[in-house]
Order: structure tokens, then C-alpha cells, then sequence
């Protein structure tokens, strides 16, 4: 590729962003990496019938598309045909995630450096069935041993993976957002919501994430307060979002999904705290994105969270407690002020996309001289 360095970019649905935050960070990274002079491919993923890879330029990155489902079937053979396809070229791979990693595994066989992003502890999410839970967990060990270089989004995964790998062959990044210094609130009013009278949540509704125990939590005394819940609900096919819905009272506010950036940046920012009950997992990309537009963060008391929202929040266990951070943060107006300065305080320090992004670059430029594949 123009005898420049070369980056792969594996394991998400591709560019530009629309699905989640490993395709916002492999979007970030790519143009990052275009701009420092390297040849970037990144393997996206569509809908349309399976046949030949389409490949195209975007904005500077080589895009390489295949046909497939976004079922799991579809997404393995979407893994699949993406590593048969990397093979062949020659350059720094990067697969983001190790659910098919006994795919990837087969670039081992290849001259170019393997790196992979282990993101969270996939295997421990009780949303998957036992055998769902039993092909992560020998995708993890997989990945785990076959990579050149892990690289943990956290220190505590970190932690874990140095129990199947060297410590030496590990490297902590965490994930980044953008700062949020002013928003408009036209979309926040547009949704009939008040600036600064609410308090919002973003994640998937289900148990490792705590929204029946935030709803119920908020829902046990009247508030001059909303708690906006941003995720999607399907009632008629899901019991724990129905016992959501049953749980809620009138001052929650159901939005469904919201994939428009701009509404979401909108909405956290003029929230007056975020709502985080994460249990599983890393770095979360929405607690992220929470201290960059500066909020209180109200957080599930757990060793994830804590590092990445720092000891200036607020941690609840149960329901009661969370009832009782809701009525704390109503209350104080000074301690709200001093919590959100604190979350920019702490996300300007670590988890600036500019901190990220050049700590990956580091990493792929040694990769790269390491391997002498450019």
C-alpha cells in the first residue's frame, strides 16, 4: 500500500459509526492514523447478499465490505471471510474484540503482527445462553494466547488477563470521547424535557446493568425530578423490560434508542446526573462520554466504575441507596457543581480521544518496526 505503514482494522460492523463504540473507536483511530501518514483498511460489514468484497475509499481509509447478516451466523461469516481476506495483505492487524478469535487466530500464521482489543469480560454477561457463555470464554483464552499484544481498556481487565498472558504482553488503554463544553438545548425541549430537571441513563435495559434497581430506586417517592431512560424496550417479548415499565412512575421517561450523537451529547449535558449501573465490563463508552460533558455521575458501586468516574461520585449497592443519592444530588447544588468539575477534571486527564489515540499510535508504531512487515 504505497510502501507507507499499513494498519488492519477487524471485528466491528465498520465506518462511518452508527452501531456502537467500537465503530466510533475504529473510526477515530483510522482517520487518526490517515492523518499520521498510514495506509488504514477497515472491514465493514452490510446487509446486502454475500458475494464479492466491495472495496472503496472514505474520507482517506480503504473500506473492504462483505455481504452478511448481522445475526451471529452472518457475523461469523462476515469474521471470517474478513481474516481469509487480511491475510493476504501485509501489515499491523488490529482485531477489536475476541468473539471469533479462533478466526483471527489463523493471522498468526502470517509474517503481521496481531494485536486485539479483549474489551470486556464478555463471557460473565448473563444475557447469553450457556452455550453463548461457552464460545466467548474459549474465544477469550484463544485470542488471549494467540495475539502478539493484548491490549485491556481497563485496569482491572488487565488484571484478568495477565491470568492467561504475561503481564509484559499487555497493555492498558482506555477508551476516549469528545469534551462537551456547551450544547444546545432546542432537542432536549424538543423531547419536552426541562433543562437541568432530569437525570438520564444510556445502556442496554437488562439485570447486569441495574435499570430496574435505578427505576425502582427513583420511582419509590414523588420528584420534582425526571429520570429519562435512553434504550430500547420490547415488553411483549422481554419480562425484565416489562417489569421495568411496571416499576416505573409517572416522572420516568422512556426515549427508546437514540442513536443521533447530537441528541445524546444534548442530552447528557443538560442532564443534571448520569445514571451508571454498569456491572460487567471495562471501560464503558457511555460513562465516558457522561464526564466529558461534564455531569454527576451517580454510579453501581463496583471496581470498573470507580476507576473510570474516580472517588469524587457517587456509588449505590440497592434500590434504597440509589433513592438516596437522587434526593442527595436534588439537594445540593454546590456538591453538584463540585462533582461535575471533578468528572472534566478526571475525563482531561485520562480519557481525552487526543491521550487515546496517541497511546494507540505508540503501540502500533512499535508493532509495526518490531515486525518489519512495511
Amino acid at each position: 500500500m504505497n510502501g507507507s505503514r499499513a494498519l488492519y482494522i477487524l471485528g466491528t460492523r465498520g465506518i462511518p459509526a452508527e452501531h456502537g463504540g467500537f465503530e466510533t473507536f475504529a473510526e477515530r483511530l483510522a482517520l487518526h492514523m490517515v492523518e499520521k501518514g498510514w495506509s488504514v483498511t477497515v472491514y465493514c460489514q452490510s446487509d446486502r447478499p454475500a458475494s464479492a468484497p466491495v472495496i472503496d475509499d472514505w474520507r482517506g481509509v480503504r473500506r473492504v465490505t462483505f455481504g452478511a447478516g448481522f445475526d451471529a451466523l452472518g457475523t461469523m461469516r462476515f469474521d471470517f471471510a474478513c481474516v481469509s481476506h487480511a491475510m493476504k495483505e501485509r501489515g499491523v492487524m488490529l482485531a477489536l474484540g475476541y468473539n471469533t478469535a479462533i478466526f483471527t487466530a489463523a493471522l498468526r500464521l502470517t509474517s503481521n503482527p496481531l494485536l486485539t482489543n479483549m474489551d470486556g469480560i464478555e463471557w460473565k454477561r448473563a444475557k447469553w445462553p450457556w452455550h453463548g457463555r461457552l464460545w466467548l470464554y474459549l474465544n477469550e483464552w484463544i485470542g488471549s494466547l494467540t495475539s502478539d499484544l493484548l491490549i485491556a481498556d481497563h485496569p482491572e481487565i488487565a488484571v484478568h488477563l495477565s491470568r492467561r498472558r504475561n503481564a509484559r504482553d499487555i497493555v492498558m488503554i482506555p477508551y476516549g470521547a469528545d469534551e462537551v463544553v456547551a450544547e444546545a438545548d432546542d432537542a432536549v425541549r424538543g423531547l419536552r424535557l426541562v433543562p437541568g430537571s432530569y437525570v438520564i441513563s444510556v445502556g442496554r435495559v437488562e439485570p447486569e446493568n441495574n435499570t430496574l434497581t435505578m427505576i425502582r430506586g427513583f420511582s419509590r417517592a414523588k420528584r420534582n425530578l425526571k429520570f429519562v431512560c435512553v434504550g430500547k424496550l420490547n415488553p411483549q417479548e422481554n419480562d425484565y423490560h416489562r417489569a421495568v415499565l411496571d416499576a416505573a412512575s409517572p416522572d420516568v421517561v422512556f426515549l427508546g434508542p437514540v442513536y443521533d450523537q447530537n441528541i445524546l451529547r444534548a442530552l447528557r449535558f443538560h442532564a443534571i446526573a448520569y445514571c451508571h449501573g454498569h456491572t460487567v465490563g471495562g471501560t464503558n463508552p457511555s460513562l465516558v462520554e457522561a464526564l466529558g460533558a461534564g455531569n454527576c455521575v451517580i454510579a453501581h458501586e463496583n471496581k470498573y466504575n470507580r476507576w473510570v468516574a474516580g472517588e469524587d461520585q457517587l456509588y449505590f449497592t440497592d434500590e434504597d441507596e440509589f433513592g438516596g443519592l437522587i434526593e442527595l444530588i436534588q439537594s445540593e447544588p454546590e456538591g453538584r457543581a463540585n462533582m461535575s468539575f471533578r468528572a472534566r477534571d478526571r475525563f482531561r486527564n485520562e480519557l481525552t480521544w487526543g491521550r487515546v489515540l496517541g497511546q494507540y499510535q505508540d503501540v502500533l508504531v512499535r508493532a509495526d518496526t518490531a515486525s518489519g512487515v512495511n
